[in-house]
């Protein structure tokens, strides 16, 4: 072997010449086509392969709640998920009066304003059996102006002629007029803070079916209102006053009203009278009314009644004045269906006026603590057709005061719910008194 200073040349492609790899790069080149990036794919939007009908029905089909969220998906989705939009309560009046509401829904069909036309600041519900207080339309400083309403319901109705339901606040008859002639379609109206004037404009809606009125209305709105509005099923009047001529007109001109309803009415004495030119009446409600009427022309009530009349129901109201309540029955004495929740006054004197309804089938009590057993007793035993009895919250009507004939009553009764106070079991009381198959299946316990 020789050591001499001159370098040994060697073959460039000797395996004796090439370095060992280490560990961790036979690892990396072995498994480099696992770390390494997938190759690029076109991305593409499939549903742009979908016409539009085909894109709505699959969003349609998908829960309200989640709706919102493909609305920003993309301006297609966005729009097409507006067309589905049928209700909405309008807080903000700019986005109505700019025109971005209807572009935005122009499928509206229900559309309620009155947190619009308040600012934005109030919020309330109103109808029969949520009425609670209009005393924030007083309020003038609240609500937008006539004008300002008008011109939001001149651009609701020039892009939404699909609607069947609006509920305003403060409007004027012009404003009314511009949607009567654009919205054909509407059957439901609900105005507040209204007024006689207001009301002329109603009378152009010709398939105007449900009106509900919350304002100062005299005996001249209810007429205004009984000659545009002949396709009426049911009228509500929260607030509204008015007398005998005008519910006599209302009776008279429309001959398809259902269902009368009156909140907290301020009725001229003798309204009661009116309700009998009523002939397809089904369904009288009075709710929080401080008095039934004021007792002077009475006489008019017991000259008519409603024949048609099927359902008598009375909340929160005052009935203290015998001979109002007295014309009330009579006025209704074909009821079938009578319910008094929550009213003052009614103790055995005024509930033994109700003897005059003759043909009840189903009563309801609730919240009536003045009446006792015994006053119970000695109406019901002459109801001879009496079905259904449900009393609930009525802390003077005690099980252990029931005799053996109200006993036979309650056996022949399809429907008993007997619940006078929390320490009622008149399943337990009852036991021994002969309870028959027909009524005990209906007994619960307590």
């Amino acid at each position: 072997m020789s050591f001499s200073g001159k370098k040994k040349e060697t073959s460039p492609v000797s395996p004796l010449n090439k370095r060992r790899a280490s560990w961790s790069e036979l690892w990396v080149n072995h498994h480099h086509h696992f770390l390494s990036p997938p190759p690029q794919i076109p991305k593409s939007d499939l549903t742009l392969l979908l016409p539009d009908p085909t894109l709505l029905i699959i969003i349609a089909k998908v829960p309200p709640s989640h709706r919102k969220t493909l609305s920003l998906v993309c301006k297609r989705w966005l729009r097409l998920h507006g067309t589905l939009v049928r209700s909405i309560k309008v807080s903000d009046w700019g986005v109505l009066e700019s025109g971005r509401l209807v572009s935005r829904f122009p499928n509206l069909d229900n559309v309620d304003l009155v947190v619009g036309t308040c600012g934005g600041l109030v919020s309330v519900t109103v109808g029969v059996g949520c009425y609670q207080s209009v005393d924030f339309i007083e309020e003038e400083r609240l609500l937008l102006s006539a004008e300002t309403v008008d011109r939001g319901l001149r651009v609701l109705a020039g892009g939404c002629s699909t609607l069947r339901r609006l509920v305003v606040a403060n409007a004027s008859e012009l404003g009314l007029l511009s949607v009567a002639e654009a919205c054909t379609r509407l059957q439901e109206l609900e105005l507040l803070k209204c007024c006689d004037s207001v009301l002329l404009g109603v009378g152009a809606f010709e398939n105007l079916q449900i009106l509900r009125l919350v304002g100062l209305v005299s005996d001249i709105g209810l007429m205004i209102v009984a000659q545009g509005c002949k396709r009426l099923v049911k009228l509500e009047l929260v607030g509204c006053g008015g007398g005998f001529d005008g519910v006599k007109e209302i009776g008279e001109c429309c001959q398809m009203l259902e269902e009368f309803s009156v909140c907290d009415h301020k009725m001229e004495a003798g309204w009661l009278g009116g309700l009998g030119y009523c002939e397809n009446l089904k369904t009288l409600k009075l709710v929080s009314c401080k008095k039934i009427d004021c007792g002077f022309g009475l006489g008019e009530c017991l000259s008519r009644s409603c024949p048609a009349l099927e359902r008598l129901h009375l909340e929160k109201c005052q009935l203290r004045e015998k001979d109002a309540v007295k014309a009330l029955f009579k006025m209704c004495e074909a009821a079938r269906e009578v319910v008094f929740q929550d009213c003052w006054g009614l103790d055995d004197d005024i509930f033994s006026l109700a003897m005059a309804l003759r043909r009840v089938k189903l009563l309801y009590l609730e919240g009536c603590s003045l009446l006792t057993t015994s006053g119970l007793e000695s109406v019901i035993l002459h109801w001879h057709e009496l079905e259904h009895l449900k009393v609930v919250s009525c802390k003077n009507v005690k099980d252990s005061e029931i005799s053996p004939l109200l006993s036979v009553l309650f056996s022949n009764l399809v429907e008993l719910q007997w619940r006078p106070d929390t320490r009622s079991h008149l399943w337990l009381s009852l036991t021994e008194s002969g309870i028959g198959n027909k009524g005990g299946k209906f007994f619960k316990k307590i």
